[in-house]
């Protein structure tokens, strides 16, 4: 009697959510093939021809909650670099009568600050994607430690000594931004990223609402050396909790998480990670030890030549002149619309814009995460069948080549369907979808706000424009932070260093310019003014949607070749 025949499974390769092409990122794969073990399942076809199954392993070993854990805490030290900044803004009057010079010297100590907000993170920002993201957060940590402290202690004589610490502090505060998004990447695959990175998001747009209240506070009731040591204690606890219990993440060194870093990278206190890494041998212990080759600090200014990244950038960078022009501009159009508020009540003013803000990260990282889903399905379902051939599979879904049907039926040469590769992704169309809406949103509601101040509405008419703009504008600000770090995930922190340095350099001219459009043409004119240039971004945009996927193909299959 002949044996029954089997029908082997389908071969079923799933995409590698690896970010770069180091040891250290590819999933680990299992092939089980039959008579191995008594516990393998697998069967043969008519023609008794065996074939394995490619299992993949977890992107990452940390669990979900884990996650989330690590993104708060990305998200709260991002929270320091605003913080910074926003909180010296209500003691400006009372530094001014401290060191003896006017208002617009103390205010330049606000501009170099943005300078150096902008400048600093291109330099640890790709240290941080050649060393690790641990070392660096530490570093930034304790230079911010330092400037406070000496900030709080500076001598009222020294004015050249308070520019000095600012840009000291500017530079240890500015790239906890471009550093936590380096964690996101490095945990996060793209499609649970959105909802990661609107999480880390919410600190750095918490701190230009809160900082004001904060340092209105306490400079108005114990002198304005009190927020430079609420600084100092705050920045302290946030070094020693993260020295203790914030692991490596960067995908180069530790992999999926289950490798351990150097040792004196590693955390006293692992509480994250449910399994302790064990130090592994062979090709992936050389991995742990040297620094991860290509990845030159300097390449961070290399990312300005691609032309899908720098529209993006540009745009990031000219629509959020625009909300920070409407955050700096709240304390003085207040108190001369509403004479009524003090130095200590303007600060409350701040809250609609934060709560916005803070609502608009949460809302976006969830639709961001739906769209991607959405997208996933939808390509996997039309995806093309090719050859079983892990090979064949990879060089004809990234060359869109379909095989003949008298192919796809012959014996020889079985059929699947894969999922195409990460480059033929339409992350452009599925990032990008939601931008018009929001942006024709915040631009009426931007308007609106210049001129309800300048007609002295109901506070609470600017104020709910205010609300607004800071939910749309952040869901705008989370939607470019997250399209970058899909463009290059591998380079997470380098990436959003430069969104960093535009923002920050578009922010500063936009910050030099604004008073004086304010006093000339008065408050309504000038939104219309600024939301005039901000549709330069519109045409970019389209631009953007047609040619950022030609370009980024193209981009990856040069990296691959």
């Amino acid at each position: 009697m002949t044996p029954p025949q089997r029908t082997p499974n389908k071969l079923e390769p799933i995409e590698a959510s690896q970010q770069n092409s180091n040891p250290g990122d590819s999933p680990t794969s299992t092939t089980l093939e039959s008579g191995v073990g008594p516990h393998h399942n697998v069967s043969a076809d008519k023609n008794n021809v065996v074939e394995p199954v490619k299992i993949e392993k977890p992107f990452s070993i940390y669990t979900k909650q884990e996650k989330w854990y690590m993104a708060a805490m990305a998200a709260l030290a991002g929270f320091y670099s605003p913080l910074a900044s926003s909180v010296y803004f209500p003691a400006i009057p009372a530094m001014a009568i401290a060191f003896g010079k006017t208002i617009e010297l103390i205010n330049l100590t606000v501009t170099i600050y943005m300078v150096f907000q902008g400048i600093s993170p291109m330099l640890w920002g790709g240290l941080a994607d050649r060393f690790g993201r641990r070392p660096v957060y530490l570093t930034c940590l304790l230079l911010l430690l330092l400037s406070s402290t000496g900030l709080a202690l500076v001598p009222t004589n020294a004015y050249w000594l308070l520019m000095v610490l600012r840009c000291f502090q500017a530079a240890g505060a500015a790239s906890m931004i471009a550093l936590g998004a380096g964690v996101i990447s490095d945990i996060a695959t793209p499609a649970e990223r959105g909802g990661y990175m609107g999480l880390f998001t919410l600190g750095p747009m918490l701190g230009p609402c809160v900082g004001p209240i904060i340092g209105g506070l306490l400079s108005g009731g114990l002198g304005w050396r009190s927020m430079f040591w609420f600084q100092t204690i705050a920045t302290g606890l946030m070094l020693v909790f993260m020295a203790l219990t914030f692991p490596e993440t960067l995908r180069a060194i530790v992999g999926d998480g289950s490798r351990p870093p150097q040792k004196w990278n590693r955390t006293p206190i692992p509480i994250l990670g449910r399994k302790t890494p064990k130090v592994t041998t062979g090709d992936d212990h050389s991995v742990l030890t040297a620094p991860r080759k290509g990845a030159n600090p300097l390449n961070v200014f290399r990312l300005f030549t691609q032309p899908d990244v720098l529209l993006v950038l540009v745009c990031n960078g000219i629509l959020y002149s625009l909300f920070y022009s409407v955050t700096t501009t709240t304390s003085p159009l207040f108190l001369s619309a509403y004479p009524y508020l003090t130095q200590s009540t303007v600060g409350l003013c701040f809250i609609p814009y934060g709560v916005g803000g803070a609502l608009g990260s949460v809302v976006i990282g969830r639709i961001l995460d739906y769209d991607w889903r959405k997208m996933e399905q939808r390509v996997i379902s039309g995806a093309a069948p090719i050859s079983s051939r892990v090979e064949d599979q990879e060089n004809k879904a990234e060359k869109g080549v379909h095989t003949p049907a008298h192919d796809r039926d012959s014996p020889k040469e079985k059929t699947t369907t894969i999922k195409p590769d990460k480059q033929d992704l339409p992350i452009e169309h599925t990032r990008l979808k939601r931008i018009p809406v929001l942006f024709v949103v915040v631009i009426g509601a931007s308007i609106g706000y210049g001129w309800s101040v300048q007609q002295k509405a109901h506070i609470a008419v600017p104020l709910v424009l205010q609300f607004i703009v800071g939910l749309m504008g952040m869901s705008i600000m989370t939607v470019a932070q997250t399209i970058i770090v899909d463009m290059y995930p591998s380079q997470g922190s380098s990436i959003t260093a430069s969104n960093n340095f535009v923002r920050c350099l578009l922010g500063a001219t936009c910050m030099a310019v604004q008073d004086f459009l304010i006093n000339a043409i008065n408050p309504g004119w000038t939104y219309v003014l600024l939301c005039g240039i901000c549709m330069i971004t519109v045409p970019l945009f389209i631009i953007e949607w047609h040619y950022g996927p030609m370009w980024r193909r193209k981009r990856m299959t040069t990296a691959r070749t």
